[in-house]
């Protein structure tokens, strides 16, 4: 079968990577794709938002599956189009998208059907949110509304920050439409852990439990990314905080989406953070996280193109996903000035790859002298190990195989896994 994968990071390689193991696949294509998915798949010069365009590619070249991976083309109802056209599609649509798209919408969610989640305001005007000020003590964190590349999560310390934090949202349309409601909401501390599931709207698999590293810099300090890196899975995700997630945040979310006629099918991601009083939801995706698909697919041992179709099929129940215990740990390799500005066409030395390491390409393009760097995160290093120490050991050491001029990455992703201090929290 022809399958075509929308997007063009490191998250879609992942996932092309994975779907290229698939027996049943015999042609795959990625829109727009990047230098090192090239030599998967067939990559095409569509943007992920160009709706018309992917929709047509589609049907001209008969394709019978479409993943859509990204949260933008998941929001403008990419997947919505496709099944109008008779087309089979992995994700979920607009309509149950919209709790990533809108963090306002998945609050009001939680409220409603009691999902732990931190206290919130909303505001659209800008005076409404400085007098609220008044009323709180800080840190606070300050959310947009909407879709913004990662970025649109301002923890703020002190009122000043929050107060230039509203008027870049709300005054200076710095995150455009994005920002144009903002959520003002309780600082809560604990590790933080995701977890993606695989959903068909009614039964639900939870992936192996993994975390992302949002700030730029070690010690989790500067400024906030895409992702800088990740490990699986999380020491704090034990057996007893997998069972109260499950029951009090997974199934309960996936069944709020099913009764407000919003049915999710696809991977839902939870963003949590494991407080003393408990797991509380800090924010949902809808789709595949970046770069914890890249410690999560290295240890999935099943065919995922059998699990996409289940999903759409209803048949999720019916499907025995198994996963590799060895640990797995992402380092982002990002360009000089990342998460600001940067240049882009850097050329990229790649010296060898090993079996046991992955390297997920993101910002990329192929030249005819070799690869150059075309985003803010260029490159994620994956390693497996028997445990965490030894996939810590293992990612370091294959980073030293790549260089370009101006390359940065966290020194620590992982090390919180290694030298771990137990959440004291039990689940009632």
């Amino acid at each position: 079968m022809k399958v075509l994968v929308v997007g063009g990071g490191g998250r879609e390689h992942a996932i092309v990577w994975k779907l290229s193991q698939s027996p049943r696949i015999s042609k795959l294509y990625c829109a727009p794709g990047n230098g090192g998915i090239a030599s998967l798949a067939q990559c095409v010069d569509i943007e992920a938002t160009d709706i018309e365009g992917i929709l047509n590619f589609a049907i001209e070249q008969e394709i019978d599956l479409t993943v859509v991976a990204p949260d933008d083309p998941l929001a403008m109802g990419l997947v919505d189009k496709l099944q109008g056209k008779g087309l089979r599609a992995f994700g979920p649509t607009q309509k149950a998208a919209i709790i990533e798209s809108s963090k306002v919408f998945s609050k009001e969610l939680m409220k409603k059907y009691r999902i732990p989640t931190p206290e919130y305001q909303s505001f659209q005007k800008y005076d409404d949110a400085i007098a609220f000020l008044d009323k709180i003590s800080f840190p606070v964190v300050i959310k947009a509304d909407g879709l913004a590349l990662g970025k649109g999560v301002i923890i703020a310390t002190s009122r000043e920050e929050a107060e230039k934090a509203l008027a870049d949202m709300l005054l200076e349309n710095k995150f455009g439409e994005a920002g144009k409601r903002v959520l003002i909401e309780e600082f809560i501390t604990g590790p933080e852990v995701s977890i993606l599931a695989f959903t068909d709207g009614e039964s639900y698999i939870p992936m192996v439990s993994s975390q992302d590293h949002k700030r730029a810099y070690d010690k989790d300090e500067g400024p906030n990314t895409g992702g800088m890196g990740a490990f699986s899975p999380s020491p704090h995700y034990t057996p007893e905080v997998a069972e109260y997630v499950e029951k009090n945040i997974i199934e309960p979310s996936i069944q709020a989406m099913a009764e407000e006629g919003r049915a999710f099918q696809g991977v839902l991601y939870f963003g949590l953070m494991l407080t003393s009083s408990g797991p509380k939801v800090l924010e949902y995706n809808a789709r595949f996280g970046d770069p914890e698909t890249q410690v999560v697919l290295p240890r999935l041992k099943t065919d995922l193109l059998e699990i996409m179709e289940a999903i759409i099929d209803k048949k999720l129940d019916e499907i025995d996903i198994q996963w590799d215990e060895r640990a797995a740990v992402c380092v982002v390799l990002a360009s000089e000035g990342y998460p600001g500005s940067y240049e882009k066409g850097v050329p990229i030395e790649i010296k060898e790859e090993n079996d046991q390491t992955f390297l997920f390409h993101a910002g990329t393009r192929k030249t005819e002298q070799g690869y150059v760097t075309n985003g803010g995160r260029v490159l994620g290093i994956t390693a497996l190990g028997n445990d965490m120490e030894d996939a810590v050991e293992s990612v370091y050491h294959n980073i030293e195989s790549v260089y370009f001029e101006g390359m940065h990455y966290r020194k620590d992703i992982g090390k919180k896994a290694v030298a771990v201090e137990m959440l004291k929290f039990t689940p009632k």
